[in-house]
């Protein structure tokens, strides 16, 4: 199974505060994202734009079997909209593979369940629409205003159950290309479905655009199919390494499952920056070394 990452840069730009305790230690993720998925999952792969290159490779050093610039094609794309590299990523793949987070380190490999698996993915997130973080409502009511488009497999699954699902994507991958290609290809017409686009300047702050289009979607394609007697994708199955987002925060399960996902505001939390440093710096010296030099550059505002 390859491990892949991906790197879209203009959500970066666009992002004036960044998410991490500094940029140094948005990189010394990514050396510690990449090196330990590597002791497992050797053949590895980077889709990224030029300068999501020029920072990881040029300048960093960071080694992959396959480095693609797939994601100059979203130049002209939405920062707002910064899972569309991750999903653009997923689309180009052709063989079973593992997508991995920058901010998430693979200590052990997954289990055979999970590789050998049509789907694979961190966790299952359930809610009650209406009552969560997700709010597919809030981007049905901003396309049913300008009269959009909502793929078949949304509509579906709005009407057919109230208590929802989505699919935690800080790993995600499986054997079964041809349906992730489809998946992937109908996340993103939904973003760029000419029809949509004055939508999106009416979603409100509380309706979170990019878990929608990627995880809560994901949920809905393989919900449908599976209720869909004639459907190739009929008996596609999901293996998680979690039972449960609350299972993931759970130390001691984490632990037992060799998995660290810095999500949220884990990226800020000083004690866990310097622990980050302290592990890259001990164990992979020569990235540490590169990133204290001066000529090694951040992502550049504009």
């Amino acid at each position: 199974m390859k491990a892949v990452w991906s790197f879209w840069t203009k959500p970066l730009q666009a992002n004036r505060q960044s998410i991490w305790v500094s940029e140094k230690h948005h990189m010394l993720a990514w050396v510690l994202s990449v090196e330990t998925a590597k002791k497992h999952y050797p053949q590895t792969a980077l889709f990224t734009d030029r300068q999501g290159a020029q920072m990881l490779v040029e300048e960093l050093g960071l080694e992959f079997d396959q480095v693609s610039l797939e994601l100059e094609t979203l130049n002209n794309s939405d920062p707002e909209w910064w899972a569309l590299g991750k999903v653009y990523t997923y689309r180009a793949q052709t063989e079973p593979f593992i997508h991995i987070d920058s901010d998430v380190f693979l200590w052990k490999p997954l289990p055979p369940r999970m590789e050998s698996a049509p789907l694979l993915a961190q966790n299952p997130e359930y809610f009650v629409a209406g009552n969560s973080y997700y709010h597919p409502e809030g981007l049905e009511a901003a396309i049913n205003t300008v009269n959009g488009w909502l793929p078949d497999v949304w509509q579906w699954q709005r009407s057919h159950n109230n208590f929802q699902q989505a699919v935690c994507c800080g790993i995600f991958g499986g054997n079964a290309v041809e349906f992730i290609r489809y998946y992937a290809d109908l996340a993103i017409q939904l973003v760029e479905h000419p029809s949509n686009q004055l939508a999106w300047n009416l979603l409100t702050p509380n309706t979170e655009r990019n878990i929608l289009f990627e995880q809560y979607l994901l949920g809905c394609c393989i919900e449908y199919h599976r209720h869909r007697p004639d459907s190739p994708y009929k008996n596609i199955d999901i293996q998680y390494l979690f039972a449960s987002l609350d299972d993931a925060f759970i130390p001691e399960n984490a632990a037992h499952a060799g998995f660290t996902h810095l999500i949220a505001d884990a990226k800020r939390n000083q004690a866990i920056a310097q622990s980050l440093e302290n592990r890259v710096r001990r164990d992979y010296p020569q990235y540490y070394e590169r990133l204290d030099m001066p000529s090694t550059s951040t992502v550049r505002r504009k």
